[in-house]
């Protein structure tokens, strides 16, 4: 397959292009580096550097004579979300609605979306959350996703496009920006391993569910292969709180450091964990990496890749 991967130089998105390289597929990267890197880009791939509300992406669907999109590009800082919620809705809603236009356009027959299972649901009603619970998004994030979701059934409704939302949970390894507001993982992990304090926000006692990027992108693969359209949870099921994550880093990076705690961050959900089962019904997929192999991964990768 011709498959076209925005974000494709970022954290996830880097991930995903090596995996369907390996795979014999042939991929083009669109990404504007604001986020993304030069040094994640696999040689393999066709590297465009645009942004995704540019009117020449048209240009790219044309040249590459597309199959799928797989669409990882964001603006994925909650706080920034808050602070500037048209940039936001720009970048994601508009972002989006321009790849799907150049889809029709051109003939793609599936579109892949990396929606977000934490932020679109809000405050739950039950634990773990599954595909049917609802959807109180209390971030222009939050609701910049949803609103995507919304407009992929619009054009899968109308037009045909046939389309698959997957809902993270809270994504960590290799290759995840330390710097900034998302990503505790590699935020906490970039500090422990430079003998510097990392502050817990509130009392930490606030969950999510911590699901390793190699599991999601097992999951985009058997995407590509699902004739049909849906939305899913990506998650683990299982809920890790900051302070039993800063204990377990702690220990992998062999930092003497104490818990320190600050403010407890406003508006910050409690607790966030999400439901796989319809993914496993679906596609088989379900996680195999578990927290702890996941965190030992994501240290070795920091150790090995310091940032300067």
């Amino acid at each position: 397959m011709n498959i076209l991967i925005t974000g494709g130089a970022g954290f996830i998105g880097s991930h995903v292009v090596d995996a369907c390289i390996a795979n014999g597929h042939s991929v083009t990267i669109i990404d504007d580096l604001s986020m993304g890197r030069i040094e994640n880009i696999n040689p393999k791939a066709k590297f465009v550097k645009m942004d995704i509300r540019d009117k020449k992406v048209c240009d790219v669907f044309q040249q590459e004579k597309l199959d799928i999109v797989i669409h990882q590009a964001a603006q994925m800082d909650v706080r920034k979300s808050v602070d500037d919620p048209l940039f936001d809705a720009s970048v994601n809603i508009l972002g989006t609605i321009n790849l799907l236009e150049d889809c029709l356009g051109h003939g793609i027959r599936k579109f892949i979306f990396a929606s977000t299972g934490g932020a679109i649901y809000g405050d739950q009603d039950y634990f773990p959350a599954d595909e049917k619970h609802p959807l109180r998004p209390v971030s222009p994030y939050g609701i910049s996703k949803l609103a995507i979701e919304k407009y992929l059934h619009y054009y899968h409704e109308v037009h045909g496009l046939q389309y698959i939302s997957l809902r993270y949970a809270n994504v960590y390894g290799p290759r995840q920006n330390p710097h900034g507001e998302a990503g505790v993982v590699a935020i906490f992990t970039s500090k422990l391993l430079s003998g510097e304090q990392p502050i817990i926000n509130g009392d930490g006692k606030q969950t999510r569910d911590y699901v390793f990027v190699d599991d999601v992108v097992k999951v985009n693969l058997l995407s590509l292969n699902y004739n049909a359209s849906g939305i899913f949870n990506i998650g683990t099921g299982i809920e890790t709180d900051v302070n039993q994550l800063f204990a377990q880093l702690c220990e992998l990076t062999e930092a003497k450091c104490h818990e320190v705690h600050g403010p407890p961050k406003k508006g910050e959900q409690q607790r966030s964990v999400l439901d796989y089962s319809y993914a496993k019904k679906v596609f088989g997929w379900e996680p195999s990496i578990s927290l702890r192999e996941g965190l030992r991964r994501t240290v070795e990768y920091f150790r090995n890749h310091q940032e300067r």
